[in-house]
């Protein structure tokens, strides 16, 4: 990432039903020793196994919008689709044509951390990608064309990233509610009575045994790191004795931050979000510096792309996102071989400045859904266990480090819960009426999605 390179190219869907049966034939021993996950469970999964019947009868198309907590969501899916629904679909004497998959739409980015052979892998398994932080009109075209026209349902998550909090959604994108009208849209350019419909999915993720002990070693590792004192007597570790140091620690990496990016980036801070004494309550008093501090630190990374700030947190990480894609992947460069030596070092020059301003995004990426009362208003190991892990996360980013690697901090189960259908085809008319008929069908169907998402936590 810190080198000049070629446009991204798109990596086109390539279902591979050979190199599909035998991932989904390995996935339960993958997920018992790759993973910390010990049970994967469903609920309401005969709605599915319902849908899948009438997907296969050709009555319906439907995408499953998928919560994103967590890396380990896709694996969660798929051993739902491979292992589960099969599973209930022959105790309800539902006969469903195999393969039980579904296509799904991904971040282009991904292969750039996390390695190109996982675009490959992607590929192979009926997956699309997207670039998010732009009209990728490829990437859209190609997701369109697989909802209408693909021979699986299809699967995506709303939110766009994750936020590594089971219980707490981000604010939706758009993008799922459009591409359900385009759909219907397309089925009827094409005389098809299919019906269109968005399928909420619910994932949480809960400890096999509260892990305290784990919790306590990682803020003692967080605490050194920051240059706080680690209580010594820390045998019998409880959310009471651990809160305390928890709420230390944000304040103490709040200072920092706040004085790094006033002294070496000449940013300014609200009055009032400087001053924890000005908020009885400490946890607001947090909250509130830390709004307005991602809210810098974003612009640090806007003002150098030229970008102006608007929208919420995430959408602001996506356009800054795009704009360091942009820098790196150049248009100009699609024949690197052609550039000068001087030409390329330039370029090489730009793409690791872009890189670095990126990093600032990424420091705010992992804090958007972070409100201060998560832990208060249910004080449960889970909740703690999540919002230290975003703390290491930023720790690890600021260090150096690979936030991928983030520690195990022990046994999980994920919990899987299938929500009610949303017709997208009822709510076509509207759509298809004005253009503004058609802003406004989109925005009320993403506010239900939202609203469904919550109400399966």
């Amino acid at each position: 990432m810190s080198q000049a390179q070629p446009p991204l190219e798109f990596i086109p869907p390539a279902l591979n039903p050979v190199f599909l049966r035998l991932c989904q034939l390995l996935l339960p021993a993958w997920v018992r020793w790759q993973t910390p996950i010990s049970e994967i469970e469903a609920d309401n999964v005969e709605t599915l196994v319902d849908l899948y019947r009438q997907f296969q009868e050709k009555k319906v198309r439907f995408m499953m919008a998928f919560r994103h907590p967590s890396t380990a969501d896709p694996i969660c899916l798929a051993y739902l689709l491979s292992q589960i629904v099969p599973r209930v679909a022959r105790r309800k004497g539902v006969k469903l044509n195999n393969p039980v998959h579904a296509h799904f739409i991904y971040d282009r980015g991904i292969p750039l951390w996390a390695g190109s052979h996982i675009g490959w892998v992607a590929s192979r398994l009926g997956g699309t990608p997207i670039q998010r932080g732009k009209a990728d009109w490829t990437g859209l075209k190609s997701a369109r064309d697989l909802f209408a026209n693909g021979q699986l349902p299809m699967a995506a998550a709303p939110e766009g990233t994750t936020n590594g909090l089971s219980e707490l959604v981000n604010p939706l994108e758009p993008g799922i509610a459009q591409m359900g009208f385009w759909c219907a849209e397309d089925l009827q350019k094409q005389g098809k009575e299919e019906q269109v419909l968005i399928l909420p999915v619910g994932i949480e993720y809960s400890y096999v045994d509260a892990p305290w002990q784990a919790i306590a070693k990682m803020l003692s590792d967080l605490e050194v790191d920051s240059g706080l004192p680690t209580p010594k007597n820390s045998q019998n570790p409880t959310l009471e004795n651990l809160y305390p140091r928890l709420l230390a620690l944000a304040e103490r990496l709040l200072t920092l931050m706040e004085d790094f990016y006033t002294r070496f980036y000449h940013q300014k801070l609200p009055h009032q979000a400087g001053k924890v004494t000005e908020i009885n309550d400490i946890n607001t008093a947090i909250a509130t510096r830390l709004q307005a501090l991602m809210d810098i630190v974003l612009q640090v990374a806007e003002q150098y792309f030229d970008i102006t700030a608007k929208g919420n947190f995430n959408d602001r990480c996506r356009r800054v996102e795009q704009a360091g894609w942009n820098y790196i992947f150049r248009e100009d460069f699609k024949d690197i071989k052609a550039l000068s030596p001087l030409e390329k070092a330039l370029g090489d020059r730009v793409a690791e400045e872009a890189n670095l301003r990126m990093w600032h995004m990424r420091l705010v990426e992992s804090f958007v859904a972070v409100t201060g009362s998560y832990i208060r208003e249910k004080p449960t190991a889970e909740r703690f266990a999540e919002t230290t892990l975003l703390v290491w996360d930023m720790v690890c980013r600021i260090k150096g480090g690979n936030p991928f690697t983030r520690p195990n901090l022990g046994k999980q189960k994920a919990k899987i819960t299938i929500g009610e259908p949303l017709s997208v085809s009822d709510r076509y008319p509207n759509y298809k009426g004005s253009r503004q008929g058609a802003r406004q069908a989109v925005g009320e169907l993403t506010k239900d999605l939202q609203i469904a998402l919550e109400n399966l936590i």
